[in-house]
């Protein structure tokens, strides 16, 4: 699915896009993030995108000054694929099953694609963090929100009194997301879900472990099943 163009972005001469504009500008981009995806920044050329994309030369140009602002549009696009495709469990990610469940969406999304290609934004964070100031800055935009709405989901919990006042959603926040990024790379050098599975699931149980007694439904030193995964795992309570 291709996300809208915003009201007002027009092509270099500023003016408001038409309806097929639009159309045209939107169709530039998503031919550009996927050639991006598959073969990298470096990997791609303005020609590339515009025999992928179906158009001519002047109309690449007419919406993209360079190379340069067409990545920065490619940035913009898979910030809102990424999280689109997240957003009805980064809703959820107010109770430990909301957080599995995520986790799980994860995993099985990637298995899909075979472990090929990444993050979208972490491989294009990859390539333009030293290179591109802009883009990093969006980058940083980008990467602030996910990790925000993991920090909601966690901040809710605490405040229900379901994790205890020591956890900290802040932190948990950027370990989860790191856990993401850091399992993903490894799962798609490895070619194996190993890497991914085990990084989440043990932030997961970190904050399992943070689990208020007063919302524990089993004694204090008693032994519970819980299910993470979809497996029945046994958890000691100490």
């Amino acid at each position: 699915m291709i996300p809208p163009v915003p009201a007002g972005v027009g092509g270099q001469d500023g003016r408001r896009l038409t309806r097929k504009g639009q159309a045209t500008r939107a169709r530039i981009v998503a031919a550009a993030a996927g050639l991006m995806y598959a073969r990298g920044v470096a990997g791609t050329s303005t020609e590339d995108v515009r025999v992928a994309a179906s158009v001519s030369s002047s109309q690449l140009y007419h919406y993209f000054a360079d190379k340069n602002a067409l990545v920065r549009a490619v940035v913009a696009y898979q910030t809102e694929a990424v999280l689109a495709f997240q957003q009805p469990l980064l809703s959820r990610l107010d109770s430990l099953a909301g957080l599995a469940a995520w986790a799980d969406t994860l995993v099985e999304f990637h298995l899909g694609l075979h472990l090929r290609g990444g993050c979208p934004l972490g491989s294009l964070a990859s390539e333009l963090a030293d290179a591109d100031p802009v883009a990093r800055e969006a980058l940083v935009a980008a990467f602030a929100r996910w990790e925000g709405a993991i920090r909601d989901g966690l901040a809710a919990m605490r405040a229900r009194g379901e994790l205890r006042g020591e956890a900290d959603p802040e932190r948990l926040a950027v370990t989860l997301l790191a856990a993401v990024q850091g399992g993903l790379l490894l799962a798609q050098t490895r070619r194996e879900v190993a890497p991914l599975r085990i990084a989440l699931d043990t932030v997961l149980d970190h904050i399992r472990s943070l689990v208020s007694d007063v919302v524990r439904p089993y004694p204090v030193g008693s032994a519970s099943a819980v299910v993470t995964s979809g497996v029945p795992v046994r958890v000691e309570r100490h």
